[in-house]
């Protein structure tokens, strides 16, 4: 199939190709053998560095490098054994590394598949929402702003469409299409009757004929496009590569001083040599940076399973970080459950029985029931909410009604089907000829019908869009009268205040027969009526509001709503912000709009409602709030907010109701769209950037204690205390066995009634930086110690070094749980919350009994085995170290306390 040639086939030549009627679309059976034949719609993207690739990267490291040089050193003195055991644990290393780098990468690249592509597909005369995976050549597809095109397609129908088309050919400015066919030979960028995969539409409606598929599109085809490898390679990571770096020559330095020490106090130069070796491989912390990037992925998992995708890696530490939330109203904050309770003409004010999407109820004046013959207002209204959008509901096989479009237009469509006016009816009655989409600079829908020889015009949405282009209202005998715009938004601004979201309707009947609508049609209407509908909040989101107050982190809530429902709706909630009187003041577009520089950020700093604000405006509130210092995490689901969503610090895409480019700029998608989900990502962003601390902290210290034990032992010109080997078994086994289980460290109880980390403050503040030197030394004094005694009561040098192993392994062991609290929580944990640390301690534990007692292990490692006074001596070691960084802990609490 010559897909490259499609652009010049007309539009009847093409559905003739693929047997395939416009309006029914293709019956599921075809679709089914069609799949078969041409394959799932996916491209085979590339899966980044092969396995030997990424193996290899294991050996770059700076830090594994020097244990390399000295491994090569050792056996220039001869320590043949020696160095083909610090070989032998590098590679270990580099395995365990290239496992769980494997495995994080297909983590988050799995992740990222759940955040698919769906599009709207006619099928056996029904429009459905389907996975883009499962379209096949024929397929009609449906397309609206803010879509990405899910295959490649030649146009049949289109609507002011413009396509964001730079991904395939470069051309940045969106591309204006139509369907008449083209010469052959038109060049790719010039192909106005086609729409191709991955590119995006920015603007109005179209709907094309499925023409190629997967690898068969032309973005298939073009290799480069392919690679959508996930980056494992996050600001912090970096910092720590820095560190690692710095650390790296400064043990380096302190090496070759030490070298020197201990050729001026008489040492040989083959023992000198071995003691450097052994300072480099204490004090390098070899397993730091990857123990970093694995923490950051298990903490990807664990938000996912409270339902968000982490898109970059990098939003993990971010979300630690975040001190703004700006959220939209529907849907996030509120249930978006939409149920309209008032329609209101110009002569009556009618209440509408029922909730949700179920189409039980009436319309009812007073007591009475209404029939729509009684007010010709208020049947023009509801057959205008009925047929001016593109939603509708079902009945799924459970017997539950669904929502298949927008949960407005869907409330809308039920209030007809309460009225005895069905949308499947209305339709036949009433084909639509031509539709302008919704969108937020606009404030409005407008579609075109057939209506017995004449054609009509419905409008439907904001009061304020509305009423601007109307100059006559509907009364219920049929007359004519003036628009009564005081009386309209008095009536507004009461239903606002009591929480409700109200639509304005509008129609009027053209004697032209056009097959196409434009703006200019949109003019002197004719006023209906409005419609009242209420969309409750979330009680999880009111929950979540409460907790960011205690987490010091700002709701603000940005909405399209009137002005009056967003504060009534954010003063339900417990949003706090600027007030007028005792109300919260909303703040609206057209305020922001006659802003100077500095009214714009004083009102971004106290206003925390924001109502009928453009794209722009967003975009600039974002800017103006970073701008005073705030880490902001944005919201969006529209094609107008993905500029906002780029700019934000954490963008914040909704799963369920996004589009396709929101979730593109987005670092964050929520699979359930629900505003408590983002508190609960930021609650999460917290406790792994605590755990990562928690394992620096714990791991930074045997670093330090190992180094200095050389340096000390070669300054007071004695034997080493420990060998490089048995430095090297420790460093490695600990920091994977025992450090890594603090990643599952469960949420602190005080979590989120701290202030936001500041994200420019080092990684290790003051209290924490001089704890893990005073355990450093601690490690020191009291491996030292152990190691005296031993060989002062008789014990080989062998035995002793063991022990002086053993102590620093029991004391890690010990300080491990001394770690799963930064400081003195305000509750207890649990001493079995993480069952991990416990796991670890005990295998641990087991392979220190291997190291001491096993002879392979006691050659390989130059050990030897030691008594039980030698075992209980580590023992106490251990527990002196955990009763000390607790007493310290205690002291620094009560200090802080006074402050």
């Amino acid at each position: 199939m010559d897909h490259l040639r499609w652009h010049a086939q007309s539009v009847a030549e093409t559905t003739q190709h693929f047997a395939v009627d416009p309006s029914l679309g293709l019956q599921s059976t075809e679709a089914a053998a069609r799949l078969a034949t041409y394959g799932a719609n996916v491209l085979q993207s590339s899966s980044g560095p092969s396995a030997i690739r990424r193996f290899a990267q294991q050996f770059a490291n700076p830090l594994v490098v020097v244990l390399l040089i000295a491994s090569a050193l050792t056996i220039l003195v001869g320590g043949l054994a020696d160095a083909s055991v610090i070989i032998g644990v590098v590679v270990i290393n580099a395995i365990i590394g290239f496992i769980q780098e494997g495995k994080a990468v297909q983590a988050l690249a799995a992740l990222s598949a759940t955040v698919g592509t769906e599009c709207t597909v006619r099928r056996d005369g029904t429009t459905v929402r389907m996975s883009a995976k499962e379209l096949v050549p024929g397929d009609v597809v449906l397309l609206e702003a803010g879509d990405k095109v899910p295959a490649d397609l030649r146009l049949i129908r289109v609507k002011d469409l413009a396509i964001a088309e730079a991904a395939l050919t470069g051309e940045s400015v969106p591309a204006e299409k139509s369907t008449a066919a083209l010469a052959a030979d038109t060049a790719l960028g010039d192909r106005t009757c086609m729409a191709y995969a991955s590119t995006v539409v920015t603007y109005g409606a179209a709907t094309g004929i499925v023409v190629a598929t997967g690898t068969q599109t032309e973005v298939g085809a073009i290799s480069t496009l392919l690679a959508d490898t996930q980056s494992l390679v996050t600001p912090l990571t970096r910092t720590i590569e820095r560190f690692s770096r710095v650390l790296l020559w400064a043990i380096l330095g302190l090496a070759a001083i030490t070298f020197a020490i201990g050729l001026v106090r008489g040492g040989e130069v083959k023992e000198m040599l071995v003691a450097s070796v052994a300072l480099a491989v204490g004090a390098i912390p070899e397993g730091l940076p990857a123990a970093v990037t694995i923490i950051l992925a298990i903490g990807v998992a664990r938000m996912a399973k409270r339902r968000a995708i982490i898109r970059a890696l990098s939003a993990v530490e971010t979300l630690g970080s975040t001190t703004v939330i700006c959220s939209d109203k529907t849907g996030t904050l509120t249930q978006n459950q939409m149920t309209v309770v008032h329609v209101l003409t110009p002569d009556g004010r009618y209440d509408v029985t029922g909730s949700g999407y179920t189409p039980d109820g009436s319309l009812l004046k007073g007591n009475h029931q209404m029939h729509l013959a009684g007010d010709q207002a208020l049947e023009e209204t509801i057959r205008c909410s009925v047929l001016c959008g593109t939603a509708d509901v079902r009945l799924d096989d459970a017997g539950l009604w669904t929502v298949l479009g927008d949960p407005t237009e869907a409330a809308l469509v039920v209030l007809g089907r309460k009225a005895g006016l069905h949308r499947t009816t209305e339709e036949e009655l009433r084909p639509t000829i031509d539709v302008i989409p919704f969108s937020s600079d606009d404030q409005y829908m407008a579609t075109r019908h057939r209506e017995n020889g004449i054609n009509r015009i419905y409008l439907k949405g904001s009061v304020e869009a509305i009423l601007a282009r109307c100059n006559t209202a509907l009364r219920a005998d049929g007359t004519l009268d003036e628009v009564r715009h005081d009386a309209i938004h008095r009536e507004v601004r009461t239903l606002s205040e009591q929480g409700l979201r109200v639509l304005a309707m509008a129609t009027k009947s053209v004697s032209n027969h056009a097959a196409t609508l434009t703006r200019d049609d949109v003019a002197e209407m004719v006023f209906t009526g409005l419609v009242a509908m209420v969309d409750p909040p979330r009680e999880e989101a009111r929950q979540a509001i409460a907790l960011c107050g205690q987490a010091g982190v700002r709701a603000v809530m940005i909405t399209g709503d009137h002005a009056s429902t967003a504060a009534t709706i954010a003063s339900q909630l417990g949003i706090d912000g600027e007030r007028v009187g005792d109300r919260l003041r909303a703040c609206t577009g057209m305020e922001l709009a006659t802003m100077n520089s500095d009214q714009f950020a004083t009102v971004a700093r106290n206003v925390s409602v924001f109502a009928r604000v453009t794209s722009e405006q967003k975009l600039r509130l974002v800017e103006s709030l970073q701008q005073q210092g705030n880490v902001v995490a944005m919201t969006g689901d529209g094609v107008n907010d993905a500029p906002a969503l780029k700019q934000a610090d954490i963008g914040v895409a909704m799963g369920r109701t996004g589009t396709d480019v929101a979730k593109d700029a987005s670092d964050m998608v929520l699979t359930d769209d629900n505003f408590a989900t983002i508190v609960h990502a930021v609650e999460e962003g917290r406790t792994v950037f605590d755990n990562l601390l928690k394992f620096i902290v714990w791991t930074i210290p045997t670093n330090i204690g190992e180094g200095l034990v050389i340096v000390v032992a070669i300054a007071l010109g004695m034997e080493l205390p420990i060998e490089p080997v048995q430095i090297l078994w420790i460093n490695m086994t600990t920091a994977i066995i025992l450090g890594l289980p603090l990643a599952f460290e469960p949420n602190q109880p005080d979590v989120m009634t701290r202030q936001p980390r500041d994200s420019k403050a080092p990684i290790l503040g003051r209290d924490l930086l001089m704890r893990t030197l005073f355990v450093g030394l601690l490690l020191l004094g009291l491996s030292f110690a152990l190691f005296q005694y031993e060989l002062a009561h008789g014990t080989s040098l062998a035995a002793a070094r063991t022990s002086a192993a053993n102590a620093f392994v029991l004391m890690g062991i010990f300080y491990l749980f001394a770690c799963r609290t930064l400081g003195i929580p305000k509750q207890p944990i649990g001493w079995f919350s993480n069952a991990w640390v416990w796991g670890g301690a005990g295998l641990m534990l087991a392979l220190q009994v291997m190291f001491a007692h096993v002879p392979f292990m006691n050659w390989a490692f130059k050990t030897a085995p030691v008594s039980l006074e030698s075992w209980a001596l580590a023992v106490g070691a251990g527990v002196v170290v955990l009763i000390l960084v607790t007493l310290e802990k205690h002291i620094r609490a009560r200090v802080t306390l006074r402050k």
